[in-house]
């Protein structure tokens, strides 16, 4: 059962990331400051950095989830389950869970990597970590079908192919507050992206 003081403190980190998305938008990220955005929240400055290291980790209040999804699925895999279809199934909790990679945030992200290099530079340093978790719980799962080199190639072309379908898709307007749609045609992607491993086993290793 989640406490009293894990609630409010869930809601008053939603509402910083609410207010700096906000801010990002209205005023620019260069201009804005912590100091808005916790007075936005009615938090004072110092409380701020106790709920996350720095304005740019507004950006991504989800990463960890999305990460802590892909362990998760891999360590509940079925017998019948290969890497693949475990990395398929997290993409689906987490697209059922969260509208993490749609909607007003998801878009303002995309700008914000684009134009901030701090945001640039964070997003990458998210994503080469996670890459490297999953790669390696991968690599732990399936020994007899992934060794490291293969299971970060795998992890690469997943992390790929979200990352590449998000990009296009959050550039339509029309697509950006329709979850569903996004969630679909990422898992298209990845889908694609993916083909060679599902249902099989690893590209063939014995003339290597």
């Amino acid at each position: 059962m989640v406490s009293l003081r894990d609630r409010k403190r869930a809601r008053t980190r939603q509402a910083l990331v609410e207010v700096a998305a906000e801010l990002f938008e209205r005023q620019g990220y260069d201009e804005t400051t912590v100091a808005q955005i916790a007075a936005g929240a009615e938090i004072g400055t110092r409380t701020f950095f106790s709920y996350f290291p720095g304005k740019e980790h507004l950006v991504f209040p989800e990463s960890d989830d999305r990460v802590h999804a892909a362990l998760e699925a891999i360590d509940q895999r079925g017998p019948g389950d290969g890497p693949a279809e475990v990395l398929l199934r997290a993409l689906r909790r987490v697209g059922d869970d969260s509208d993490d990679m749609s909607g007003r945030l998801a878009a303002l992200r995309l700008r914000l990597i684009r134009e901030v290099p701090a945001v640039q530079g964070l997003s990458l340093r998210i994503q080469l970590d996670a890459q490297r978790q999953i790669a390696a719980h991968l690599a732990a799962a399936f020994p007899e079908r992934l060794d490291e080199v293969r299971a970060a190639a795998l992890t690469g072309a997943f992390v790929g192919a979200v990352t590449g379908a998000l990009q296009v898709l959050l550039e339509r307007e029309e697509h950006r507050d329709d979850p569903a749609v996004v969630q679909q045609a990422v898992q298209e992607a990845v889908d694609a992206a993916l083909a060679p491993w599902f249902s099989g086993a690893a590209p063939d290793r014995s003339d290597r």
